[in-house]
């Protein structure tokens, strides 16, 4: 079989020229991974919380990751830990947003001779590089997995994506070109994790040319073409999504409730519901019924749409077609209920509906109800539900299950006891790592409610963990403190908003 070179590609690239409803999209995607619509709602242990709290508190962040990793394997109090895959899961958790501070950590963890990381601990790793876009790093990290021979699909999965989600869509190609080197295949699969990794960059006409080298040494599955409808459908070009379907049967494979649902997603996301609505009839008439997930995309796209009468007749349609609720549906119903106003309808869907039917929350569910309550101003429901969140043995919350409470507390003036125990529960108890809508929602708040310094204190620490502020953060900031005549912390903000513009 020809291999796919850099130079190939190169010359591929120059012959070629270079939030929609986020909530549908990412059911759609489930659907593609088939991933399990409940998989959120793993346990996660917390039998390692004091050891965590000891290692937490020798993190500091600001340092290198070195330096990090130096303090710890120095510590005395650290060094009589016993390290486990429980253990580094959690704190990998913790400093997802930190890549320092994770980086430290898992090179701790690592030293220990009695314990060597799994696969999967790896490939979180690999995953918070990517994201901080510390990609040589990242690929420095995938040739000590190569050595210790722990390279998977996955690890290779997330290498690809987060490569061209940088940009770098030709690197993406050369670790596929050379997948022999980690042990693995140029197969169906390996084919099809390239092309989508591609088409969710928007590199279709790339992603098709490539496609066109390998077809005649690669077999395409039913998931090539459905990454083609998909990706075509991401760009905009439905029409070339039609024209995959054709192709798709002259291999011989039906389109699928897959195929469906993406075009329809396609015609949601332009407001085109007529258009929707036919392709569910043709789905019927081709003996191929919509599912859930499709239910669910068309319910949030009339949402996202204002068109929340329409949308709430969603679940009444859905019967008729015989699809049952799952997760996911009551989460987007829940939001559309609280978006509509009617709370009670919405806890009663929470509280009654989803236990009924044995369907199971997860930290999404839980979280929409938080939101709900604390948008209509009812703030002690929102504290109740967190509290039922916290020991649910289900899920656990996240960072988007406390901002709204976070919201309540600057907008009721509690920015003293609550606001300080909830960052306590935040922090210390869950471990959440925060992220730049937290850091900024905090900063502003604080602001506001004349606690500067406490602003300043969190400004610092978003810097120390290379999450950029929003210059508009940096102007508040700053404004502040020029009034408050604390010109030592000014000069620094101003300082650092220079080396923004020059950045």
């Amino acid at each position: 079989m020809p291999r796919i070179t850099v130079k190939r590609i190169f010359v591929l690239g120059s012959y070629l020229g270079h939030r929609s409803a986020n909530s549908a999209h990412r059911h759609l995607n489930l659907l593609y991974f088939t991933n399990n619509a409940l998989a959120s709602q793993e346990k996660y242990p917390t039998n390692s919380s004091e050891d965590i709290k000891i290692i937490v508190s020798k993190v500091k962040a600001g340092g290198s990751y070195d330096e990090i990793f130096q303090s710890l394997i120095q510590d005395q109090a650290c060094n009589t830990i016993p390290v486990s895959h429980n253990l580094l899961s959690q704190l990998l958790h913790r400093f997802k947003d930190d890549w320092k501070s994770a980086l430290g950590v898992f090179k701790w963890a690592e030293s220990h001779e009695t314990y060597t990381p799994l696969s999967d601990s790896y490939e979180t790793m690999l995953d918070i590089l990517g994201k901080m876009k510390q990609l040589g790093k990242m690929m420095s990290l995938i040739e000590e997995m190569n050595d210790r021979h722990l390279v998977t699909i996955g690890s290779i999965a997330k290498v690809m994506r987060r490569l061209c989600g940088a940009g770098k869509w030709e690197d993406s190609v050369v670790v596929f070109d050379d997948l022999h080197r980690f042990g693995l295949e140029k197969n169906t699969e390996t084919m099809n994790l390239l092309l989508d990794t591609l088409c969710k960059e928007n590199k279709v006409e790339q992603a098709r040319k490539i496609f066109l080298e390998l077809k005649s040494h690669i077999p395409p599955s039913d998931y090539t073409f459905n990454i083609f409808v998909h990706g075509w459908c991401k760009v905009n070009r439905v029409n070339e999504a039609h024209w995959t379907i054709q192709e798709m049967k002259g291999y011989g494979y039906n389109p699928s409730v897959i195929t469906y649902s993406t075009i329809i997603e396609s015609y949601c996301r332009h407001s085109n519901f007529d258009k929707a609505y036919e392709l569910l009839d043709e789905m019927q008439a081709q003996n191929c019924p919509p599912n859930v997930v499709t239910f669910t995309t068309i319910m949030c796209y009339l949402k996202k749409n204002e068109e929340l009468d329409e949308a709430l007749q969603i679940p009444e349609k859905m019967k008729l077609f015989g699809c049952k609720p799952d997760t996911l549906f009551y989460n987007a119903l829940i939001h559309t209920l609280a978006k509509a106003g009617r709370v009670q309808e919405a806890v009663d869907i929470f509280e009654v509906e989803m236990p009924s039917f044995g369907v199971l929350p997860n930290t999404s569910t839980f979280n929409s109800m938080i939101g709900m309550f604390c948008h209509h101003g009812l703030d002690q429901e929102a504290i109740n539900v967190l509290k039922n969140l916290q020991s649910s043995e289900l899920c656990r919350p996240d960072i988007q299950s406390f901002n709204p409470l976070l919201k309540m507390c600057f907008r009721k003036g509690k920015t003293d006891v609550l606001l300080g125990s909830l960052l306590d529960e935040m922090i210390n108890k869950h471990h959440l790592s925060f992220d730049l809508s937290t850091y900024t929602l905090l900063i502003h708040g604080l602001c506001r409610a004349n606690k500067c310094d406490w602003a300043y204190e969190f400004f610092k620490e978003m810097i120390d963990k290379d999450i950029t502020p929003r210059y508009y953060t940096c102007s508040l900031l700053l404004d502040e403190f020029k009034q408050n005549n604390n010109y030592i912390a000014a000069d620094h903000i101003e300082g650092y908003m220079k080396h923004m513009k020059s950045a």
